[in-house]
């Protein structure tokens, strides 16, 4: 399946680094914070909801339901905090990542990561973790201006590494991001995470899907 492709476009969170968890921590935080409460976390849809968008529009839909704080722009500092603190110390590159950058670095694939995260956080995550040097570019939805329920970020990072949608694959661990860019005429490759939502309806919606127990590496 990736015989032909020339372009590659990578999320981060997820599908390169073991990251997700950061939700979990980031609930537990708030709670403690402004409830007084241990294992605070939200309803599900909640949780599913705020993974699909920019910290920004997190941070902004959090506030609107629980009025944590005294809005979105100070839940937003707060996060961005403990995120940079997380990514530069913490965070993981997930296995077989590094070999299968390797493999499409020495067969002239062209690569960019396409995030919901801060372009600079994104930055010091790939930096932490030994990957950044495989990229040409990092695209952010929150310069772009629309999240992964829209195609505009993956066509954005299309257009920079000058390749076309037959020769262009996206690498995602969420159900959002993999059904918009399989819309739009992408090739897919679904990754599995234990931190995120609709796993069976990625595999039936992937090109490829890399299961539980799998890694990149499956496709050397």
């Amino acid at each position: 399946m990736l015989k032909n492709i020339k372009g590659a476009i990578f999320d981060l969170d997820g599908t390169l680094v073991n990251s997700l968890i950061f939700w979990d921590i980031l609930w537990e935080h708030f709670g403690e914070r402004f409830l007084n409460l241990k294992g605070f976390r939200p309803t599900k849809e909640e949780d599913k909801n705020v993974r699909t968008m920019t910290l920004k529009e997190a941070m902004d839909y959090i506030y609107s339901i629980y009025g944590f704080g005294s809005g979105g722009e100070e839940l937003l500092d707060i996060t961005f905090e403990m995120i940079e603190k997380f990514y530069t110390e913490t965070v993981e590159v997930k296995d077989g990542v590094i070999e299968f950058l390797e493999h499409c670095k020495k067969s002239g694939i062209k690569m960019c990561i396409a995030s919901a995260t801060d372009k600079r956080l994104v930055k010091v995550a790939a930096e932490h973790c030994g990957i950044l040097k495989y990229f040409d570019k990092v695209f952010s939805c929150a310069d772009i201006g629309k999240g992964k329920d829209k195609p505009d970020i993956f066509l954005k990072a299309m257009e920079y590494l000058g390749t076309t949608l037959e020769e262009s694959c996206v690498f995602e661990d969420s159900l959002v991001a993999i059904d918009t860019a399989h819309k739009a005429g992408f090739k897919t490759v679904g990754i599995y995470d234990k931190y995120n939502y609709g796993q069976k309806e990625i595999e039936k919606i992937a090109d490829v899907y890399i299961k539980d127990g799998e890694t990149l590496g499956k496709l050397i």
